[in-house]
């Protein structure tokens, strides 16, 4: 009876030893700001950029990203003004803060706007700092592993323009998502919504975006981006539709540059052409 009783006691001791073990190992650890996830654990390089359309998956956790326009130049044509805006400097601070929550932080270092009317010919030029944004990205699927992602990105860009002296509160809510499909393809889509100043006045309106972007290799470390989206001014009842094409190029690891445009069909939707950069610590 004893010996017995005591078979079944290590035996018992053994599975819950046994269980409490398995349970620490499958447990995750849970990083954050302060305790930065290991670079051997790290994930793949995500960027928000060249295209318009979001990347759903967020900055390991305690680590930084940077992504930036080096150049953009817009230009936009309305009924009544031509306007040509250079940006320098076009930056996003993306910091981890928590498994599947980051912070961006955008700035404009300097922008330079040259305004012209079209029925009289007289150009006004102005230039300096521009906008602040701040976005929260939460990863609701897929940010560690998976063929399909899902976030949320809530933002408010703060009217700090030196150069647009007509800047106002502007937000949104951003929900991108992405897709890969088999032969190292990836489809993304995006839908947007935001409340923004009127092109020609202090008034606010609100406006539809929705995204589809799909991406794929063309040679070692180089990506092709194809895209195309329209926006919808619920005030104005508007259309306008784009395309865009950029290629990235992971130059080194955790460093990327890239390139290309972003191409409005209406003659009086904006053009976008830009060199960029986005670099992970």
């Amino acid at each position: 009876m004893n010996r017995n009783f005591t078979h079944t006691a290590m035996i018992i001791c053994t599975l819950l030893l046994s269980s409490r073990y398995s349970a620490q190992e499958i447990q995750p650890k849970h990083y954050s700001l302060f305790h930065p996830v290991p670079k051997e654990d790290m994930k793949e390089m995500e960027t928000d950029r060249p295209d318009v359309t979001e990347s759903p998956i967020t900055v390991d956790a305690g680590h930084f990203q940077y992504e930036t326009d080096l150049v953009r130049l817009v230009r936009e044509t309305t009924e009544t003004q031509q306007n040509n805006t250079l940006l320098i400097n076009q930056g996003n601070l993306k910091i981890g803060i928590a498994h599947s929550t980051s912070i961006q932080i955008g700035f404009q270092t300097y922008g330079r706007q040259e305004e012209k009317e079209l029925d009289t010919g007289t150009k006004t030029t102005s230039e300096g700092f521009g906008d602040i944004t701040l976005r929260i990205k939460q990863n609701i699927l897929g940010n560690d592993k998976g063929n399909f992602a899902l976030a949320v990105i809530p933002y408010v860009k703060f009217p700090t323009s030196q150069y647009d002296d007509e800047s106002r509160f502007e937000g949104g809510l951003i929900v991108p998502m992405y897709y890969k499909l088999p032969g190292e393809w990836k489809l993304g889509f995006q839908v947007e919504a935001d409340r923004l100043k009127d092109k020609d006045g202090q008034a606010m309106h609100t406006e539809f975006l929705q995204t589809l972007t799909i991406s794929h290799p063309l040679l070692k470390s180089v990506d092709g981006i194809a895209e195309t989206y329209y926006t919808y001014d619920f005030k104005a009842h508007q259309f306008s539709n784009f395309i865009n094409a950029a290629v990235q190029v992971e130059v080194a690891k955790d460093f990327k540059i890239d390139a290309g445009l972003n191409y409005g069909l209406q003659h009086t939707a904006e053009k976008h052409y830009f060199l960029g950069a986005s670099y992970r610590l």
